[in-house]
Parts: C-alpha cells; structure tokens; sequence
C-alpha cells in the first residue's frame, strides 16, 4: 500500500499525469499549473510503485531543478528514491562518457575545458594564425559560433556567415580556428560542453552495444521543460527511449523562448508523431494569477496557430482588470511607474513584490535614471545597469575625453579598445602626454599619434578626425552625433569582433544616440550621466534590514519566477515585438510567446505601458502602434488608463 494520498495531494489534471499508464506521456504543463509537484511526485509514484530507482532517469536543465525535485521527492518517499539518475543532459552525458568515452578515442579521464580554458586555447590557435590584432573575432565571439553550430546541428560556415553578415570577417579563417581548436581538444584529451552532448549522441550512434545496455537500463525517463530541448537533446532522448518508450516528457509550447541559444519548440508538437501512441495530458488550473490576468493571457497566446490549443483556467477569485497605460514617451512611462511604486508600498505591497518586465535592456533605460534620481532602490536580473554595461561606457569614452581632455579615465578606456594597447601601455602612454589629451587640437591629436604602436595608429585614424570635426561641425551640442560617428567609423567593426551578443548590445547604442537628444550639449549628458551613476551606486545596496528592491529583468530572465505586480514596458510594435526578431523573417510566434511569458509572471496586478512616441537622433519623434498582442485582445478584458504629465 502506498504511504502517499495521492488523490488528496494532486488535483485531478495532475494525478492523471503522475498515474499515467507506461508508454510515451505528453504533459502539457501550462504556467503556474504545478509542473515541478508532478514531476516529483511522479518519481515518488514509480518508486511507490516498486520500480528501482536506479533504473529512472530524470532530466533537466539545471542542477537545481533536478536537486530541488530529488530532494521533495525524498520527502515523500525517503531514501526510497536514492540511486536515481537526475541531473542536466551535460551531466547525464558526462556520467556514460566517463565509462565509455575511450571507444570514441578518449581517455577516461579526459579534462572537461570550462570556458577560461576553451578562451585560452582558441585564443592561441588563433594568435599561431596571426590572426590575434588584425580584423578577427575575439575567441567568446568564436565559441558562441562554435556552440550554436554545434547545438543545432548545423556547419559551422553556414553558421558564421550568417552571424558575421555584411561585416569584413573571412569566414574560411573561422572554420580553419574551428578545426584547429577540435583538433586540439583531442590533443589534450579534452572535450567543451558542447562536445558533451555531442559525443553523448554520437556515442549512442556509432556504438549500438552501449546503446542497448542503457536502453535495457533505464525503465522509464522522465524529461523537465522539454520545450527548450535542442536537436541534439532530442535525438540523445529519443535514442535511449527507443526500446521501451517508458518517455514521460513535461513542457509548454507557449513558452518556448530560447530559439537563439538552439532550443527547437517543434521538439515537443512533433512529440506525439514521433511516439505513435502518445497520451497527452493538459495541466490548465493555474494557482498563480488572478483570473484577469489569465483572461489577457490566454487571449494573447491564441493567436499563433503551430501549439497545443490550452486555457488557463483560475482558482483565485476575481479581481482587477489588467491596465494598459498609455503615455507620451519613455520618460512619462519611467515617472508612472515611479509614482505607482510609491502607491503600492502605501497599500503594503514591498519592493520584492514588483517586477518591470522588458524585451531587450535598453527598454529600461529611462525608468533606470527616474529610480536612481528617486532613490528608490532597484535590483537588475538580467545583467548590470544600462549605463554600467561596457559597451555603453566604450562609446561614451571619446566624448569624455574630448569634453574633459584632462579625463584619464576616459583616455585609458578608449586606448584600451586600440590592438596592442594595454592599461599599462595607455597608463604610460597619458604619462608621457603630460596628464592632458585634448585631441580637438592639431598638436594634441598629433602627439597622441606618435606614441602609439603601430597597429593601434591604423585603428586611431578612423577616429582622430571625429576629434578634429568637433568644433568644425558644431558638434559640442551634439553628443549623440559624437557617438555616432564613432561607432560607424570604429566601434560597430569593434564590438562585433568582440561581443557575441553583439545585436543587442547594438540596439543599446542605437536607443543611448537616441536618449541624447534630450540634452542641449555633451556637457549636459555626461554630467547626467555621472549624477545618475553615483546615484546608482547609493540605491545598488540596501542597509541591513532593508527591502532589496523592485526587480528589473528581461522577459527571458523571468521566465519560471512570479510577483505580485508587473509592470512590462514599450508593449508598442517594433519594441514588444522586437523589430529585429521580426525581421530575421521567423513571424511573431516567438515573440508572442514572450508576451505570454512576460503576462503570466503576474500574480496579482498587471500593467502593460504604451508610449506613444519614441525620440529619434535627429531629434524628432516616431509615432508608435500598440502592440499587435495588445490589439489582438478583447477590449472588455482590459481597462484603458490615459496619463498626461504636465
């Protein structure tokens, strides 16, 4: 007799998923509908069931989803469940490498490289090339080409050409790095995660004896947020389960948001045809979200037609309609968020409560700025704050040094980013300039010249003239002008050698031109911009005892947690959706999934804001469209709110 009331401790949605039959089990766990208690106690019901421990394997994307799910699991049987396999694909596939990684020509004790050690190596191979100074990605640019090739399958040349598209990169040397740093690898008896995966699967392809012994093995295999599986995962997975199709499976199509990193949503809506037999089960009542939010979720996500038609279906009673706030501009939506703070502490919600969900970072920039100016304080999720973030503070460099050639900073900052320029090199490089660089001056701009190394005087003279041209073209009362002359003649070329995620951080620099038309002379910006950064600093760390602060995050951070309120920013076409998703020709779904994602965050409250303009460099404005999501959902689920701020 089973020691568990298991009828008592599931609703029916989820007892019919924990006691399904064996055979290949879809479940389609929708947001906030329990998908981590049925996980559990599905391990719990075959170890109740007699099943050996030892022969489940339960897989996972973090360590900590697989130790949190063991360790409840181990509440409710006890040691019953220890023996059981679970951790991520990468662990899991280490764990039989470890025992038959020599028939692929490994030893067994092979190095795994962590990401230091895959840096050094790509960056010696290609500094062996002469590659190292000229115009060639740096080695993290690399191995996020490498990894995404390898997790989807594709060439790596297919894959690069793509990335470095309408950039001067020769592709050809980055397949010969690629082949050179594989090579290596061997020679040191070493595999990447990456290659974790991949030699899991080709392990199981080229050698059916050891594919049969964990087919044999392994009774049943249970899979957590399968949506997000790549086509490597998926294959490994289909492969084990091949035999005895014992392959419980747990996911939500609505929120497959990681295509760009090589996760495939088609993985799991082709599951039931690549398991003839599949029983589907749908877990829809959300413990979350009060049902108005549902409503606005449920409305948004029905319009992409490629999922598993689901409802969110509420337990909590009626409440507030979700508001969608429209104001003029990013700064009127950044004061509307501040001042509901404020009204919301009053009615005893605190600062972790609240959460400002965006699409890509530089969408918080103006509310950033209205928090540190307010003191309230602020914790960013998703990285470090938009002002803090290197690439913002590389394209500001110039600026500084030319507004204040006596900024050392700044000088050492901007050399930095010359081949062959070190901090010690640029620190003696300023000493031997005297302290001062004023590079608006001939004699100056000359001097400065002449001690470079060589390679960095080529670099330097696609930005010298931008310093000569300042006070030629007027451009003191013009900071966005500064930067963007940089960038076009040096930065952009820079930082796409240099940032894998070089898109986004692109969109940042674009939005940062923009916000500075806001102020008469680049003076005025980089004394904001200093104000606000040291107004960062005092609201970065609450006093002992303190609150820790409303957190700001992008949608993809937030994704599995929850709050209370929610605010999401820029809900206009172009920002929520992103423009450039759109255009990379992939529709909307993904984007739409977001949304989904970003609503049901929600627990109690839910604002969606739509400015109605956005700056542009020249100073003008762009009138924006409401969110295709927003537009697409019934007006009578939603309450309009028009704000005007004097």
């Amino acid at each position: 007799m089973s020691n568990i009331d298991f009828e008592k401790a599931l609703n029916s949605e989820q007892l019919a998923a924990v006691t399904a039959p064996d055979g290949p089990v879809l479940v389609i766990a929708a947001a906030g509908t329990g998908k981590t208690r049925t996980l559990t106690y599905r391990v719990a019901y075959l170890v109740e069931k007699g099943v050996d421990p030892r022969r489940v394997l339960l897989l996972t994307f973090t360590n900590r989803a697989a130790r949190e799910m063991l360790e409840r699991a181990q509440g409710l049987v006890g040691e019953g469940v220890g023996g059981l396999w679970g951790g991520t694909f990468h662990h899991m596939a280490n764990r039989m490498l470890r025992r038959h990684g020599d028939l692929l020509g490994y030893k067994l004790d092979y190095t795994i490289l962590d990401q230091d050690d895959s840096r050094s190596l790509v960056r010696a191979i290609a500094d062996e090339r002469g590659l190292l100074g000229k115009h060639f990605p740096k080695p993290d640019v690399l191995l996020g080409v490498f990894g995404l090739a390898a997790n989807t399958s594709k060439p790596v040349h297919d894959v690069a050409a793509a990335h470095f598209e309408d950039h001067p990169i020769n592709i050809e040397d980055v397949v010969k790095v690629w082949k050179a740093y594989e090579a290596r690898k061997r020679q040191l008896n070493g595999m990447d995660f990456d290659d974790l995966l991949c030699n899991g699967l080709k392990l199981f392809r080229d050698h059916q004896e050891v594919l049969a012994k964990y087919q044999e093995h392994f009774q049943y295999i249970l899979v957590d947020e399968y949506q997000d599986t790549n086509t490597i995962q998926a294959s490994w997975v289909d492969l084990l389960a091949e035999k005895k199709r014992n392959l419980l499976v747990v996911g939500d199509d609505f929120q497959s948001i990681y295509s760009w990193r090589g996760a495939d949503f088609r993985n799991i809506l082709s599951f039931p045809q690549r398991y003839p037999g599949t029983v589907v089960f749908k877990l829809e009542t959300n413990y979350r979200s009060v049902p108005e939010i549902l409503a606005v979720a449920n409305a948004c996500i029905a319009g992409n037609p490629e999922q598993f038609q689901k409802s969110l279906r509420a337990v909590r009673p009626a409440s507030k309609k979700p508001k969608v706030v429209h104001v003029r501009a990013g700064e009127e939506q950044a004061l509307y968020i501040v001042q509901k703070i404020k009204e919301l502490r009053r009615k005893g919600y605190t600062m972790n409560d609240v959460a400002v969900l965006y699409r890509a970072h530089f969408h918080a920039m103006e509310l950033q700025l209205e928090l540190a100016r307010e003191r309230i304080p602020f914790v960013i999720t998703s990285g470090v704050r938009f002002f803090e973030q290197a690439h913002i503070k590389d394209v500001c460099s110039l600026l500084r040094l030319i507004v204040n050639p006596g900024d050392e900073l700044a000088f050492i900052r901007l050399m930095g980013l010359m081949p062959k320029v070190g901090e010690k090199t640029a620190a003696k490089i300023w000493a031997a300039l005297g302290g001062r660089c004023d590079i608006k001056d001939a004699t100056g701009a000359r001097a400065l010249r002449e001690k470079l190394p060589a390679a960095a005087r080529v670099e330097w003279a696609k930005v010298e003239p931008i310093g000569a041209a300042y006070e030629k073209d007027s451009l003191a009362d013009d900071p966005g002008e500064v930067i963007f002359r940089f960038v076009k003649e040096f930065y952009d070329e820079y930082a796409v050698e240099t940032f894998e995620n070089y898109d986004r951080r692109k969109e940042d620099i674009d939005a940062l031109i923009d916000f500075t038309t806001r102020f008469e002379t680049g003076e005025a910006f980089l004394s904001e911009m200093s104000l606000l950064t040291n107004l960062d600093a005092e609201t970065d760390m609450p006093a002992q005892g303190q609150e820790s602060g409303i957190k700001l995050s992008t949608v993809h951070q937030a994704k599995g947690l929850e709050w209370n309120v929610v605010f999401v920013l820029w809900a206009v076409d172009g920002m929520f959706p992103s423009s450039r998703s759109l255009n990379e020709g992939a529709g909307d779904g993904e984007e739409r999934r977001l949304f989904y994602v970003a609503a049901t965050r929600a627990k109690d409250e839910l604002f969606l804001m739509m400015p109605e303009v956005r700056r542009t460099r020249d100073g003008g404005v762009m009138f924006c469209e409401p969110s295709r999501f927003v537009r697409e959902i019934p007006v009578s689920l939603l309450e309009d709110e028009n704000v005007g701020f004097i």
